[in-house]
């Protein structure tokens, strides 16, 4: 994060004068050094306003030959666009408990559930959705290819709802036709209702995808949380 110098001036400065005022046989104290970088990044005006990304998401050139459905049988009407490199989407959010089986994804708590994702861990190793924030990218169809918009399996992602951010990674691809899912992790971390059979919101989600980035390893929620805010404050100019 970029840390101004001029506030340190003015310190300086006021150190200075101070010390022209006190008796000759005053020293002044030493000057504590800045902090650390780490202690920016954890400030709570650290992270990227939510706020600011979807301003920048306004400005819409679409790269979808058409749009898709937010659910089965729905007017196909929600394009892919992409801005200032990153593709984007606004659209409900369905929940997504595939891949490894855990005490909150299996075939009791989801209906649809299977064992696999789209894309695997670096152990190769399916995913994990009740830990790991991930977004569902249509399978390539004539509507929209994710990969000739140099999307992939672990590309950094930004999901904003609510007023919340939270950065997850590539993990899956869903029905060609319908877009609008992610994790059971993500959707938990935004406030949202994740269970498999009856959560989800039926709008009001905007999913942010960096193009050619890469979140290593993929199923490092830390790593998609340092890469994704990276990105997000390019894209909104802060970076």
């Amino acid at each position: 994060m970029r840390i101004r110098n001029t506030a340190l001036t003015v310190a300086v400065g006021s150190v200075l004068l101070g010390t022209a005022a006190l008796p000759a046989v005053a020293q002044p104290g030493p000057v504590p050094p800045p902090p650390s970088p780490g202690h920016y990044r954890s400030a709570s005006a650290a992270g990227v306003d939510a706020a600011a990304l979807l301003a920048e998401v306004e400005h819409c050139t679409r790269v979808s030959k058409g749009g898709y459905s937010a659910d089965r049988g729905g007017a196909a009407n929600i394009p892919v666009c992409e801005h200032d490199g990153a593709v984007f989407w606004q659209a409900d959010m369905d929940i997504d408990c595939d891949g490894r089986r855990s005490t909150r994804c299996n075939s009791r708590t989801d209906p649809s559930f299977h064992p696999s994702t789209a894309f695997t861990g670096s152990d190769g190793k399916y995913l994990d959705a009740a830990e790991l924030p991930f977004v569902v990218v249509p399978a390539p169809s004539p509507v929209w290819n994710y990969w000739a918009s140099g999307v992939r399996g672990g590309s950094a992602a930004a999901i904003v709802h609510d007023g919340k951010v939270v950065y997850g990674v590539v993990g899956d691809t869903g029905p060609s036709g319908i877009i609008g899912e992610a994790s059971y992790a993500a959707a938990e971390a935004l406030g949202i209702d994740p269970d498999p059979a009856t959560g989800g919101v039926a709008s009001g989600v905007t999913y942010i995808v960096f193009k050619d980035s890469k979140v290593s390893p993929i199923e490092s929620r830390a790593a998609a949380e340092e890469l994704g805010e990276e990105l997000a404050r390019r894209f909104v100019g802060e970076g």
